[in-house]
């Protein structure tokens, strides 16, 4: 069974990384495998000197990557499948990966223009969120990314759709092929903006136990005043 961690961008998240790599060097054992890959896709940046063992196993997993996949950018997250093949060091892997298109392996990378995008939309709605202003509505399509290609995204998509609040309507939704099997849930939703804030919504709800069992993260492609 694959090891999971939570809420990797807290600091709770980080300690419980950083004591599980206190006996070892990966995840796994002593060699990196495709548990590597699905832990270091769900850390936001590289974890600071305060968790050193994190730290020195995050700058070998990028360096592995980077020789492995040359010509991507640092932060490029992999799918499962890519590494299930070898749980071998990936400097094993053959030059041929590396002209794979790059739309495949850019699954869910931080160089996109899409979450370029979506990481600007962010920023507005919490600016939006933080202001006081008179009682309006707001429609946003919200990105739902799930864990890997072995998530029920029928159960996802349940899970997402089972949070109840005053102001909030879910819409139309669908899934979108992301990669090598995996697909995300883009969903539409209005909120009415002195009651529903959607940093609190995606922050204390879909990101946390029990969602957090399918959903790995959310991001909000549009935002937009009703």
């Amino acid at each position: 069974m694959a090891v999971i961690f939570k809420d990797l961008h807290t600091e709770s998240g980080l300690k419980s990384l950083e004591d599980h790599l206190s006996a070892k060097s990966y995840i796994s054992g002593d060699a990196i495998t495709k548990d590597d890959i699905k832990v270091y896709g769900a850390v936001v940046e590289k974890p600071s000197d305060a968790y050193p063992n994190a730290s020195k196993w995050y700058a070998s997993v990028s360096e592995q990557l980077a020789a492995s996949f040359p010509g991507q950018a640092v932060g490029v997250r992999f799918s499962s499948q890519q590494v299930s093949a070898s749980a071998a060091p990936v400097e094993k892997k053959k030059e041929a990966v590396a002209e794979e298109d790059d739309d495949d392996l850019d699954l869910f990378g931080d160089e996109t223009e899409e979450d370029k995008a979506a990481a600007e939309a962010r920023e507005a709605a919490k600016k939006a969120s933080a202001k006081k202003k008179e009682s309006g509505k707001s429609s946003i399509l919200l990105d739902v990314k799930p864990w890997d290609d072995e998530t029920d995204m029928q159960k996802l998509e349940e899970t997402v759709r089972s949070i109840k609040m005053e102001g909030l309507n879910w819409g139309a939704s669908k899934l979108v092929a992301v990669g090598y099997g995996i697909k995300k849930l883009q969903i539409m939703m209005t909120i009415v903006d002195d009651l529903v804030s959607v940093d609190h919504l995606i922050e204390e709800y879909l990101t946390v136990e029990p969602a957090s069992e399918y959903i790995q993260s959310c991001d909000i492609v549009a935002f937009n005043k009703i």
